[in-house]
């Protein structure tokens, strides 16, 4: 189907959809606040589906238009901009300027990896490094970013073993992919859920709550797709091999040094970032909220006496199109469920479904939605709405309905447009790399792995951790 065939296609579903909504005989249970929220909805998701407008455009657009029909007020919209995880992001980036401006990042490679004496020891030891940088880092495409780099060194290190290359290549968007779930900053679409949850029902997550129920998935997960990856792109002779890389090999390739003493500005930044992931993951002590610490933190990293980035500089990194497009996002979920839009929507849903199969419809819905809309944060505004009412329904614990949608819709592996991380490693110029075809093949098996692996969590392992499946 080429892509005016699918506009077309979309655009009739749209209007279709809208002026059945129109018509006043139609769904007498619907108030028309909510039938403006959901053609208002339907279009933005359309939009996203099917344009190649810019995903916040289509989202600004959508709470204006929420906005300046009276669905939600203009202290809503704007309100949404000044919330405590948008705070949170935009101080991450700016603690993550400072690190990327140091080189500690190549220096955590060069000792995990310099230690790798087999392809699997490397294949996993790059995944440990990877899955660290959730950390440091917000958002998948901040990550790739600053690991392009880093493989690039490793790649020329082992520009005789072209397999090898390539599986580095696919491995680096995967894991980069999958473990942001690990941490509360990983992705904006967290955020996106997190005020989504707050709005519905109440609940708040924390970072330290998200990360003592994400941390282990996204080990886990990271590290099964890491097997993935090594079986379906190399061969038995390309595994069996040793491996030796020192490191002055990579520091033949880095501009930065990658071994010896740190320097003044390493050492300060390494300290302020352990101090800062320390803070966030002891709050239940101090009682500070994650925003306050991540403020500090991006107040001491671009200070002139202590800091290593200028906050000019810092401040040029942050992805303001992504907190535009989260606020409006965060916007559209308020007139959802005050509307009553949500709540009429799931109410036709069979509710004869047990809550594990509630939660395996949910996550192969969420794992899927990637073929169609490629923004992670566009997934998560229109899947995550009608996921926690739906939940609210079946009496399935929202909050962990929310986080198996949120998690399942980390994969977006399939196609090389399908996440900004896998358009980065795909097209590198002088450098071996995937092919679409090897995205497939490693996709056929990832993809339902993954999802069972959530399915596994929710069910079993985020019950001991203060989540259970049915509604408390």
């Amino acid at each position: 189907m080429t892509l005016n065939l699918r506009q077309t296609a979309t655009l009739c579903v749209a209007l279709s959809i809208c002026a059945l909504l129109l018509v006043p005989g139609n769904f007498p249970e619907l108030s028309g606040q909510a039938r403006l929220t959901l053609g208002v909805f339907t279009l933005a998701t359309c939009a996203w589906i099917a344009t190649p407008i810019d995903d916040t455009y289509i989202a600004l657009g959508a709470g204006l238009a929420l906005t300046t029909t009276g669905v939600i007020s203009s202290e809503t919209l704007f309100g949404t901009l000044g919330d405590e995880t948008v705070w949170l992001l935009i101080c991450a980036f700016v603690l993550a300027a400072a690190v990327a401006r140091t080189g500690l990042a190549g220096r955590a490679a060069a000792f995990l990896v310099s230690g790798a004496r087999t392809v699997r020891q490397l294949t996993h030891l790059t995944t440990a490094a990877l899955v660290v940088t959730a950390f440091a880092v917000p958002a998948t495409s901040g990550r790739a970013a600053l690991a392009l780099p880093v493989f690039l060194a490793l790649a020329k290190v082992l520009a005789g073993r072209g397999r090898l290359v390539v599986m580095l290549a696919l491995l680096f968007p995967t894991v980069i992919l999958l473990s942001a779930v690990a941490t509360l900053i990983g992705a904006g679409a967290h955020l996106i859920t997190v005020s989504v949850l707050w709005e519905a029902t109440g609940d708040r997550i924390g970072f330290t709550q998200w990360l003592l129920l994400g941390l282990p998935l996204a080990v886990a997960s990271s590290h099964l797709a890491a097997e993935v990856v090594l079986l379906t792109t190399t061969r038995r002779a390309d595994r069996c091999g040793p491996v030796s890389i020192s490191a002055q090999q990579i520091q033949e390739h880095s501009d930065r040094p990658v071994t010896g003493p740190l320097a003044q500005d390493e050492t300060r930044c390494a300290l302020l970032l352990a101090t800062v992931v320390a803070l966030w993951c002891s709050e239940p002590l101090h009682q500070v909220p994650p925003a306050v610490v991540a403020l500090i933190g991006a107040v001491v990293a671009a200070s002139p006496a202590l800091g290593t980035v200028r906050l000019k500089d810092a401040l040029k990194t942050v992805p303001w199109a992504l907190l535009l497009f989260m606020a409006a996002t965060m916007a559209m979920g308020v007139a959802l469920a005050e509307s009553g839009a949500a709540k009429w929507l799931v109410s036709h849903l069979p509710d004869s479904l047990s809550p594990w199969m509630f939660l395996a419809a949910v996550i192969a819905v969420s794992t899927a939605a990637h073929l169609v809309l490629q923004s992670r944060s566009a997934r998560s505004s229109v899947l995550v709405p009608l996921v926690v009412a739906a939940a609210i329904g079946a009496g399935v614990n929202p909050v962990a309905a929310a986080l198996a949608s949120t998690a399942a819709a980390g994969f977006c592996h399939t196609l090389p447009a399908s996440a900004k991380p896998v358009t980065l490693f795909a097209e590198i110029p002088g450098t071996p790399t995937y092919t679409p075809g090897d995205l497939l093949r490693m996709s056929a098996l990832l993809a339902p792995l993954t999802a069972a692996l959530v399915l596994l969590f929710a069910v079993a392992v985020w019950p001991l951790l203060g989540v259970p499946v049915l509604t408390p």
